[in-house]
């Protein structure tokens, strides 16, 4: 079975072209992957779908 390619998402809060610009894509699984738009050839991060909630709603009350 061939994996399904990740579909990226640039993050609203990322701006045009400045130094802080991020991507999302979500898998099937579910996991949350995160990678800079800037060096898409770069590291990538992985989340459960329970992380990731936690750590938006840790960040919403930031």
């Amino acid at each position: 079975m061939t994996p399904t390619p990740l579909v990226w998402i640039k993050s609203s809060y990322s701006g045009n072209d400045g130094p802080d610009c991020v991507e999302v894509a979500i898998s099937a699984q579910p996991t949350i992957h995160i990678r800079d738009s800037k060096n898409r050839d770069g590291a990538r991060l992985a989340f459960t779908a329970e992380a990731w909630s936690d750590f938006l709603e840790f960040t919403a009350g930031s």
